[in-house]
């Protein structure tokens, strides 16, 4: 048996890099300690598109911001994966076959429901706050699963657009809830509406099973006491803008048998009640 020379020395560690610093403290070994295979074989997500319309064969032509964003932005090459969803809860892994210059064909090679909905129907009613909060309050709702969003007037919203200014935010606002649905994964993209007036909000949201008036001077029924109850699969969540809502607003809300209830004893902005109610909600129905 042959004799194997011993180095004698100290082994260094810090993160992801090994030193080895012999007897005269020379360094004489530097190496990475990632593991190159499992880098490799670390399974990579598919990114997700949708398209305007479903597919009546095994191939798709993206086109548009898209089909760029493919090409120039992500700088995906031919035989790569992605999957292109139809907005109505069908996904379809696709292979890149080509890419030209305004154009990315995809061959379809598998058609799966998508499982990134919940199983509770959630709708917004969110009271028009100043600025861009509601791009904030559209992304957030989208990706904790809510289906639509109504934006409306109430008594103290501070801001009051006039009707080419809501077109333009509405349309905005619709390009946000489909950016946050494809990078959530939704199989779906949430409706934005058009901006309500408050009695016309009212009278939409009591269409869904339970209709929720988030009230901050609500004092003996918390939310939990209301989605506790289970079985209900359509929720309607009203949030008021900055100040929230005034006691006419409330009194108008409990006529048409909507359920006031209070998010607690803290008083959260307008930007956060929505999140915590849907979360809420999601919770518990199984939605997380």
């Amino acid at each position: 048996m042959k004799n194997v020379p011993v180095a004698v020395g100290l082994l260094l560690q810090h993160k992801n890099k090994s030193l080895f610093l012999s007897k005269n403290w020379t360094i004489i070994i530097v190496f990475d300690k990632i593991n190159q295979n499992n880098k490799n074989t670390e399974k990579k997500k598919m990114t997700r598109f949708f398209i305007d319309e479903k597919p009546s064969e095994d191939s798709f032509v993206v086109n548009g911001e898209d089909s760029h964003h493919i090409s120039k932005a992500l700088r995906m090459k031919t035989g790569e994966q992605l999957i292109l969803c139809d907005g109505i809860g069908n996904d379809y892994i696709s292979t890149i076959e080509s890419i030209e210059k305004n154009s990315v064909k995809c061959k379809i090679l598998e058609v799966k429901r998508s499982t990134g909905e919940a199983n509770v129907d959630i709708t917004l009613y969110m009271g028009l706050p100043k600025g861009d909060k509601m791009d904030f309050i559209i992304q957030k709702s989208v990706e904790l699963g809510v289906n639509r969003i109504v934006p409306f007037l109430a008594k103290r919203s501070v801001s009051r657009p006039d009707e080419k200014t809501m077109i333009k935010k509405c349309e905005r606002w619709q390009k946000v809830a489909r950016e946050a649905a494809m990078q959530s994964g939704r199989g779906i993209i949430p409706r934005v509406s058009k901006i309500f007036c408050f009695k016309d909000a009212i009278c939409d949201a009591v269409k869904n099973e339970k209709a929720i008036f988030l009230y901050e001077n609500e004092k003996n029924l918390s939310i939990r006491n209301v989605i506790s109850s289970g079985g209900i699969k359509s929720f309607s969540l009203m949030v008021g803008p900055e100040g929230g809502f005034d006691e006419v607003e409330f009194k108008t809300a409990i006529e048409n048998n909507m359920q006031s209830v209070s998010l607690g004893k803290r008083i959260l902005r307008c930007e956060t009640a929505p999140i915590v109610a849907i979360s809420a909600v999601m919770y518990e129905c199984g939605g997380f």
